[in-house]
Order: C-alpha cells, then sequence, then structure tokens
C-alpha cells in the first residue's frame, strides 16, 4: 500500500512523482515533475526504489547535546500556479460525470467517477454517499476553475447496488459584485444506464464516451431529466401538425422489465438474499404472464444486470422449463450489454 510523499514511476508513460493523496483502495494522486496533480490507479503505478530519498540518519545522542538542538528540515516552498480562467466560462456549470475504460461496453473493467467544475469558480465541495438515512462523507476539499477531479471509481459489483451522489457546493469568485448561494444535489444513477452504450456520449471534457450529470441544472434542465420517453414522444407530437387518424393504433412489440431490486422495493432492510430472490422471480412470472396473454406483445425484455449470475441463472432455469415453448437469447449488446435476456414470445 502506498502513502503519501512515496516517489512512484509510471508504468503506462514516462516519468513520474510523488503520492500527494490518496483516494479509496485503488486510486492516488500523483504530482509530477511539472507540478501537476494527477489522478492514477494503483495498479498503473510502482514505488521508485532507485529515485526515493535516502532517509536521515537519526543523530546520535552525543550529536544532539553537542548541537544543543536538533535544527529542524528547511522546507521547500513550492509556488501555486494561479487558476487557469477562460474568457466567456463565467456562469457556474458543474458536472458528475462516470467514465468508463471501456465505453463500447462500461461494464468491462472499472468506472472512473469524476467531478468537473467549467467554470471560472473556485469550488469549495462535499461528496458523499446517500443509502439508508444517512450520508457518507467521501470526500471533502477545493477545486480550481475549469478542472475536473476524480473521486474514486466503481467495479461492475458497486453498479449493480449504487448509492445516491451527494454535493454541497460553495462556488465563488476572487473577485464578485454578488454572493452566490450554496449548491445541494443529490443524483440517482439507475443502474441500467450503465447497461446501454447509448448512456455515453462525446464531451469536451474527455476523449473517449461519458455519462454527464449536470449538478446545477435549472428548473427547466430537470423538467427534461425527469421526462420519460413516453412524455417526450407526446410533446413533440403536440407540437407536429395535425395529422389524418389512422384506422388501427398499434400497441408496443417490445416490453421492458427492469428486475433489480431497488426498481421493485422502496427498502430491502430486513430482506435476505433468499427474500429478494423471490421478490425479483415473482416479477418476472407475473410480467411473463402479463406478455403472454397480450397479443400486442412479441418479444419482453428483462433486465437483471450482472451481479453475481444468480438472478440471471434462475430466470433462464426457468423459462428452460415452465416457459420452453419460447425462445430465448441475450438481449442487444449495444442496448443492455451483458445485463439482458431477451424472450421471443411470437414471431413478426
Amino acid at each position: 500500500m502506498y502513502k503519501l510523499g512515496d516517489r512512484v514511476k509510471f508504468l503506462n508513460d514516462v516519468g513520474g512523482g510523488v503520492v500527494t493523496k490518496i483516494v479509496g483502495n485503488n486510486m492516488v494522486h500523483v504530482e509530477n515533475e511539472d507540478g501537476f496533480e494527477i489522478p492514477v490507479l494503483i495498479h498503473e503505478i510502482i514505488l521508485d526504489a532507485e529515485q526515493a530519498p535516502k532517509k536521515e540518519e537519526k543523530p546520535s545522542v552525543e550529536q544532539f547535546i553537542r548541537q544543543g538542538k536538533a535544527e529542524a528540515p528547511v522546507r521547500e516552498v513550492v509556488k501555486e500556479e494561479p487558476p487557469v480562467l477562460i474568457a466567456g466560462n463565467d456562469e457556474p456549470k458543474f458536472y458528475l460525470a462516470f467514465l468508463p475504460e471501456n465505453s463500447h461496453n462500461p461494464l468491462e473493467g472499472q468506472t472512473k467517477i469524476y467531478l468537473i467544475n467549467d467554470s471560472n469558480y473556485h469550488v469549495l465541495y462535499h461528496y458523499s454517499h446517500f443509502a439508508g438515512n444517512e450520508y457518507a462523507t467521501q470526500e471533502a476539499g477545493k477545486l480550481e476553475p475549469n478542472t475536473k477531479l476524480a473521486l474514486g471509481t466503481l467495479s461492475q459489483a458497486d453498479i449493480a447496488q449504487l448509492p445516491e451522489f451527494a454535493f454541497q457546493l460553495i462556488y465563488f469568485k476572487e473577485k464578485a459584485t454578488r454572493l452566490e448561494k450554496p449548491l445541494t444535489r443529490k443524483i440517482a444513477v439507475n443502474p441500467v444506464k450503465f447497461y446501454k452504450s447509448g448512456s455515453f456520449s462525446k464531451s469536451g471534457f474527455f476523449r473517449e464516451k461519458v455519462m454527464l450529470f449536470k449538478l446545477n441544472e435549472g428548473p427547466m434542465d430537470k423538467a427534461l431529466e425527469e421526462l420519460t420517453e413516453k412524455e417526450v414522444k407526446k410533446v413533440v407530437r403536440e407540437k407536429e401538425p395535425a395529422r389524418i387518424p389512422q384506422l388501427k393504433v398499434e400497441t408496443p412489440e417490445l416490453v421492458e422489465v427492469d428486475l433489480h431490486i431497488h426498481e421493485l422495493l422502496d427498502s430491502t432492510a430486513g430482506l435476505s438474499n433468499k427474500d429478494m430472490l423471490d421478490v425479483q422471480m415473482a416479477k418476472f412470472r407475473e410480467k411473463m404472464e402479463e406478455a403472454i396473454s397480450d397479443q400486442a406483445v412479441k418479444r419482453i425484455v428483462f433486465i437483471h444486470g450482472l451481479g453475481n449470475g444468480t438472478l440471471k441463472q434462475e430466470l433462464r432455469r426457468e423459462l428452460s422449463t415452465k416457459y420452453k415453448k419460447y425462445p430465448f437469447q441475450d438481449a442487444s449488446f449495444q442496448e443492455y450489454g451483458y445485463g439482458a435476456t431477451m424472450v421471443v414470445l411470437r414471431r413478426k
């Protein structure tokens, strides 16, 4: 395990630096030779044994007596670089970002979490996880203008049981004509988003595709985010010119069912893993029967996620026995990754 002050080398890049911050169990911040602080995964660095400074020998008692007192080591004063201000970037814009190692398959590998300050404001931040009835502090500090900060990583197991991500931000300028109100925001991310490659898109913050959430959204941003796909289509239809009514109104041929336990229950307190699996399987059977009886439904997709695979195995076991007349397969990888099963009820 690394500790503050350790000199390290980068495995995937030239050079190295000094560990200045430890973030969880798998990430540290390293200050390189140019004075920039870089978030790096632990498995991407090694100790720099050759460049590590030798430990100062502790003076003997005789030397200490002769000197009269131990001399304090001289500390080098490092001059801080002024923050980078961008002309016209004076509106507060803050984001929570999820950056997967592989945006084509977000569940392959880990996903980094970032706090982004896309403005000329200085930000004092407090980052916590909300689960149950309490906030668990993860990190607090200061974010300079027009910078981003790695807050940690998510594994596949973490994605299956995400907390709400909570932020408290106080933002200010060194010279301003008004005081800004502190910002408090909680973001609940549906794990299904990580199974769909369409949830990740290009941005000006990273070379790779990323999932972004705006922290200081306005009323219109929030309203748009809460609109379901069905409501969006309804709004679009209302804005379109009137059309001649069709004789036949078709119902959806594809049904999606999210079996994640937090989508089925408000709380899992007091429930064992078996209890939760029973709830999920009961929902599976209920939706299967509804889809079978609805002649319009031709395919049904059950989103079960990866996790330890128990739900997926139980679901497919029952499909192979109780519902063996209906073929099933992995759902579209582009839409759901490896976390969903599609059942074909009727051929087109």
